[in-house]
């Protein structure tokens, strides 16, 4: 019996041994990415996949004008910005009964927002700056983005009169310029304001 309650021992003893090890491997071997776990004596972070650095990331498709999508598969809802729906939604048919115009007209509107936004940063390594929230109910990143040459695509877009302004508080940081952008291609005619 007694032999029996010290190989127990001596068991548990391995067994704790190996989940500590394991618990210093990964706690060593981790990068930025991972998901935090949090046991209540301690927490493990535990890597999955890629880490990815916002401050240099790439852009692999356009979605429309205001969407992007990145090389990790997150999308990316350009903040203080709306360009021109070009998919079928809920949204584009709110956007026709609201503005007057037929669906076409605003499809047609969308893809040359999107062609716009595509020849800025499609296949093109961006730096994402965040606000107060980084993402919106669907799950997208909320993000001003930013070319290497210093570029602020969100403010080039409505300068170009290719976007319409959307100000979603907390999200403002930059909700001045944009109006005054915004006015300005207006004023000039400029993109989708043309005559």
């Amino acid at each position: 019996m007694k032999k029996r309650i010290n190989n127990l021992k001596s068991f548990r003893r391995l067994i704790i041994t190996l989940v500590s090890a394991g618990v210093l491997y990964l706690s060593y071997s981790c990068s930025n990415s991972g998901r935090l776990y949090n046991t209540g004596e301690g927490s493990v972070k535990i890597p999955f996949g890629k880490s990815y650095d916002y401050a240099n990331i790439l852009v692999t498709r356009v979605v429309d004008g205001d969407t992007l999508k990145l090389e990790n598969g997150e999308r990316v809802r350009l903040i203080g910005i709306d360009t021109p729906e070009i998919h079928e939604s809920e949204k584009l048919y709110r956007d026709s009964r609201k503005t007057n115009q037929d669906v076409k007209t605003i499809k047609a509107m969308g893809k040359k927002a999107a062609a716009f936004t595509g020849s800025l940063v499609e296949n093109k390594r961006i730096s994402l700056d965040f606000d107060v929230e980084n993402r919106d109910k669907y799950g997208r990143l909320l993000a001003y983005v930013y070319l290497p040459d210093g570029t602020f695509v969100n403010a080039e877009i409505i300068q170009q009169g290719f976007a319409s302004l959307m100000t979603i508080p907390p999200n403002v940081k930059h909700v001045e310029l944009f109006k005054k952008l915004y006015q300005e291609a207006r004023e000039n005619k400029r993109g989708l304001w043309k005559e």
